[in-house]
């Protein structure tokens, strides 16, 4: 006779409580949660290596930056001069600036004998320009092309002391050793082959050859070096021409420029 609320199974009371837990669920590793945790490690370790290279690079930054002393700072009120090139006014002796030897090399006779020379540049287009002053029936005579400065010393103290001139009034009619355009090789002296007694002579501005060159000369890249009232305060010397047809005559000779008048005694 069965009783009534009982059920006919018997119990198994040998079950522990995993056995609720499916036994697929229960071999299956959590995938999930692993997933879920990688990103996050990957998350973490990207701020890590980021904030540690920031404080790296501000470390070699700060050692490597060059440092601002005491000696580096310009004094108040005042503006460093730069050291690579000097100033005008130290490249200058009573109005003149100072000027190199042209190489030995780069000189070219001008004339026949050989005894006057200008670099080769210089001496193409000054011997262009004597052809075509002679077609205009003009001789153009050189007078005085490259010159050392050992020559240079002897034209400024050896004459000077004969004229009994001041180095200021010497330095008006040539200048001071290691000071003339004629070191360079571009500039030349020029008379009439015509009228010689106006050689050096401020009357030569009188001649045909020198009206020949005021209205020819730029043509062949020469002009004359000290007009009246040059800013380097030289007397006029009508007949001393220089040639800029170049980038290096042309940077040697510009720079005077930048002078400001001097006064000198003729």
């Amino acid at each position: 006779m069965k009783k009534a609320g009982f059920s006919e199974k018997p119990q198994n009371s040998s079950s522990g409580a995993g056995d609720d837990i499916p036994v697929a669920l229960r071999d299956t590793p959590d995938t999930g949660s692993k997933l879920r945790v990688q990103p996050l490690v990957l998350v973490i370790g990207g701020l890590t290596g980021f904030v540690l290279l920031s404080v790296i690079s501000g470390f070699l930054f700060f050692v490597t930056a060059p440092k601002k002393t005491t000696d580096s700072l310009p004094s108040t009120g005042s503006v460093p001069a730069p050291t690579n090139s000097p100033s005008i006014d130290s490249n200058t002796i009573l109005g003149h600036l100072a000027y190199g030897e042209a190489p030995e090399s780069e000189l070219v006779p001008i004339t026949a004998d050989g005894r006057i020379k200008m670099r080769q540049a210089a001496a193409q287009k000054f011997q262009a320009m004597v052809q075509a002053a002679r077609s205009a029936g003009v001789i153009l005579a050189p007078i005085s092309g490259f010159r050392s400065v050992k020559d240079q010393e002897q034209l400024f103290f050896g004459v000077g002391a004969q004229r009994n001139q001041t180095p200021a009034q010497r330095a008006a009619l040539s200048a001071p050793p290691g000071h003339s355009e004629h070191h360079t090789g571009y500039a030349v002296d020029i008379g009439d082959g015509t009228v010689p007694a106006t050689n050096l002579q401020a009357n030569f501005e009188n001649t045909k050859a020198y009206q020949w060159l005021q209205a020819n000369a730029a043509r062949f890249s020469f002009e004359m070096s000290f007009p009246k009232g040059n800013t380097q305060g030289v007397s006029y010397e009508p007949w001393h021409w220089r040639f800029v047809g170049d980038s290096n005559s042309l940077e040697t000779f510009y720079k005077a420029r930048n002078l400001k008048p001097t006064n000198t005694t003729n």
